[in-house]
């Protein structure tokens, strides 16, 4: 099938866009830089210009694909190594993004002489809202904060899509732990200088995924046409942030005895804080249902076959 991606040149997106290609899929990354950002994508995969507000000058290749998969949204800690505070700027921009972005897929859909079947929508489990008690899967309620905003506004930017016949799937992913980006990037290096430990109160609950399942998942839900509706992307056991720092050292052979104080990382970085001081456990019950299998269920295995 032919797959236009948005957001295609972060993290997940490259990993998903190789996935795709080597799968024998066509791949189209829409990219804000097509020139700067296309660099190390397979040779068979175009990149095409948009500005992410319209569907001025891509919107044709919507024609001839049978799937978008929309990642566009500026990151939420912030592209360094150490988070960025969440200013009034940066709240606008991270929420506008993604707003503007998702409006633009169903413009281009709306135009369309030839509608594509799905919209795979990014979102988050952050949508749950921080510690929610007991176990959330997708028939639990969105939260109140910032970031339970972000994700139900994410949601929402695509979600007319249904009303031109064209299914809206969303995926609501977890932590994944890509030793090269992200939350596993920022530990790790605490851990390698001996000063590694539970943040905060050690007890948040942190909803995992390998990068591996999360691809798998990704294309899973590209390929199943049942697939409908919000699921999320998680590994099924998920852990404390204590019970993760103890596996995070064992795998390193690194102690895992040195608490960093949530009064010094909100002092530090504010609101931002909360990606790691705040939790869920959510668990893949829509994604289990229809028929996924993890390849890694467990945290222990998963940091070993990445850190290893």
């Amino acid at each position: 099938m032919k797959v236009l991606i948005t957001g295609g040149t972060g993290a997940i997106g490259r990993q998903l866009v190789g996935h795709l290609t080597m799968s024998g899929h066509e791949v189209v990354v829409l990219s804000r830089h097509p020139d700067r950002k296309s660099a190390g994508f397979p040779e068979s995969v175009r990149v095409v210009g948009w500005d992410a507000e319209t569907a001025d000058g891509w919107g044709d290749e919507v024609n001839s694909s049978q799937a978008i998969v929309n990642f566009a949204g500026a990151p939420l800690p912030g592209d360094g190594f150490l988070p960025a505070r969440w200013t009034e700027a940066k709240r606008s921009l991270i929420i506008d993004s993604r707003v503007s972005a998702g409006r633009a897929v169903v413009q281009a859909i709306s135009q369309a002489t030839q509608r594509p079947q799905l919209v795979l929508q990014a979102s988050a489990v952050g949508y749950y809202g921080p510690n929610p008690p007991g176990e959330v899967d997708e028939g639990s309620p969105p939260g109140d904060d910032f970031l339970s905003r972000v994700t139900i506004a994410w949601e929402e930017s695509t979600r007319q899509v249904e009303a031109l016949g064209v299914r809206q799937v969303v995926a609501r992913t977890g932590i994944v732990l890509d030793p090269k980006a992200g939350a596993l990037l920022r530990l790790l290096l605490p851990f390698k200088l001996f000063v590694g430990g539970p943040m905060g109160t050690g007890r948040q609950v942190m909803s995992w995924i390998h990068p591996d399942d999360e691809i798998a998942a990704l294309t899973f839900l590209l390929e199943q046409p049942q697939a409908s509706g919000a699921y999320n992307l998680t590994a099924p056991r998920p852990v404390t942030n204590r019970q993760f720092s103890d596996t995070l050292g064992k795998v390193l052979r690194r102690p895992s005895w040195f608490p960093i104080p949530g009064v010094a990382l909100r002092l530090a970085f504010g609101e931002v804080a909360t990606t790691v001081l705040d939790g869920q456990r959510a668990v893949p019950a829509r994604l289990s249902q229809l028929g996924f299998s993890f390849r890694f269920p467990d945290l222990e295995p998963a940091l070993r076959d990445l850190l290893d």
